[in-house]
């Protein structure tokens, strides 16, 4: 007979569920704000190595269900690119805030603890999605900030509605107008370590460097970077390519 401790260690890791908002990586659907500075099969392609890695960091926690909340249009192929290894869910509504009322909407049923994170981060620190779990069993909300004002993971119990009235998580104001909403509903808040996402060339400059030092981070966003400085030193015109 195991432990008692051992015994509601592994009940509470199972009720942890990690869900990953994610796109189809389809042309001028992703990461749009990149195509200022890179051209859009480039994006594309780039973000599909994001989502990945960030699907297999996400598979990396011990004993964290996960899945993915997607567009309905999104959710065919979605479902083949993941075959058979975690669920995909489409939402209800249209856009980021639709989405993130139906993760809870859908996941967080008998104080289920259950994180929505964004698709662009597969280079944040495990322990930090660990630790976001263990602060949502104190807090009714949990949030990770990223440095630009947005956050990068969210996380509750139960469905609040009104949490994300009007909100998306990368944008400039999002933390502020979310920690508003949180305090007007008077639900306790709980912070992870701040963070950044990719959002902007800035992001991808700081990423590559950070990749560069430690790919096994992000092995497919390190690889894609790695062969598009090469192909961009060997030939400009021809790094539109990857």
């Amino acid at each position: 007979m195991e432990p008692a401790s051992l015994t509601n260690e592994k009940s509470s890791r199972q009720s942890c569920t990690l869900v990953i908002m994610a796109k189809a990586p389809q042309p001028g659907r992703v990461k749009t704000r990149l195509t200022q500075s890179l051209p859009v099969p480039a994006v594309t392609a780039l973000y599909r190595c994001l989502l990945e890695d960030t699907v297999s960091l996400a598979q990396s926690l011990n004993g964290v269900k996960v899945a993915l909340m997607c567009p309905d249009s999104d959710l065919e192929e979605l479902t083949r690119l993941a075959g058979n290894t975690l669920q995909v869910v489409a939402q209800n509504g249209k856009g980021l805030a639709a989405a993130l009322t139906s993760v809870f909407a859908h996941f967080a049923t008998d104080q289920q603890r259950v994180i929505a994170f964004n698709s662009d981060s597969p280079h944040l620190p495990a322990p930090i999605l660990e630790n976001a779990f263990q602060i949502l069993a104190a807090h009714d909300v949990v949030i990770g900030p990223t440095h630009d004002g947005g956050y990068y993971l969210v996380g509750a119990k139960a469905v609040h509605p009104r949490l994300f009235e009007n909100d998306g998580m990368g944008t400039g104001n999002a933390l502020e107008a979310f920690l508003t909403r949180a305090r007007g509903l008077n639900l306790s808040v709980g912070f992870t370590d701040s963070f950044y996402d990719i959002d902007v060339e800035d992001d991808l400059t700081r990423l590559a460097a950070e990749l560069r030092l430690a790919p096994t981070r992000a092995p497919r966003t390190a690889a894609w970077l790695a062969a598009w400085d090469q192909n961009t030193a060997e030939s400009p015109t021809g790094a539109e390519n990857l």
